[in-house]
């Protein structure tokens, strides 16, 4: 699915935090959202989900405006939201979280169980667990994998590494590179975890103030430029 973002503005009541926000997004690709904590890049995948409406500016997906498009209709466009802090059923077992993924797009599509654990196979061995019990890591999986039950075009994460031993950030990171590989699907991804975004992502953006103040090809850069230069690590 491509992505073009114009002019775009967002908030919460009076507060603005996305300014005239520009993004382009090619059919296919990753693309990272880079900056320092309150910067607005979680605003900007709520504005993109259509959790949070846009006060100026458009959303077009594969030339469609889906600017003021509810979170239904985005759905049924193809798009998924992986929010930050997984957004699970804990009280659901894993299989039904995933069946939940398959009705709540309001799509008709075949059942991808079966890809889902194809991908994140740990998930297979826990169909009748709780998910509220399962690590971080593994709960993360299945929020990944709840949202490809929508059969996705569009793809939106929100720190995805966060409060995930590093072992399966990487993992996780490996598995989101082939999902996009083997399906095509574009992905944007919110994410303070810099090298995993230099391995993930052929584009990537800076954004400082809810706008953006850079971005570039990844292998045009030089990573530790960046982070020294933009993220003050």
């Amino acid at each position: 699915m491509k992505v073009d973002v114009t002019g775009l503005s967002s908030g919460y009541g009076r507060i603005t935090i996305l300014r005239d926000l520009n993004l382009q997004v090619a059919d296919g690709q990753i693309t990272a959202v880079l900056g320092r904590n309150g910067m607005g890049k979680s605003t900007l995948i709520h504005t993109l989900a259509g959790l949070l409406p846009a006060t100026q500016g458009t959303i077009r997906l594969n030339g469609k405006d889906m600017t003021r498009a509810s979170v239904r209709d985005r759905a049924r466009a193809g798009v998924t939201t992986v929010v930050q802090g997984r957004g699970i059923f804990p009280r659901l077992t894993v299989r039904e979280n995933l069946i939940m993924g398959r009705v709540a797009s309001g799509r008709a599509q075949r059942d991808r169980t079966d890809e889902v654990v194809a991908y994140f196979p740990r998930l297979g061995e826990r169909m009748s667990q709780l998910a509220g019990t399962m690590s971080g890591g593994e709960q993360q999986m299945l929020a990944i994998g709840r949202g490809l039950m929508t059969d996705p075009t569009l793809m939106l994460l929100d720190e995805p590494s966060d409060g995930i031993m590093p072992k399966l950030v990487t993992q996780i990171a490996e598995t989101l590179v082939r999902i996009n590989q083997e399906q095509s699907m574009t992905v944007i991804i919110v994410e303070q975890n810099v090298p995993m975004v230099f391995r993930m992502a052929s584009h990537f953006m800076v954004m400082e103030n809810g706008q953006s103040v850079f971005e570039a090809d990844t292998a045009d850069v030089d990573m530790e430029d960046i982070m020294h230069r933009y993220l003050a690590i």
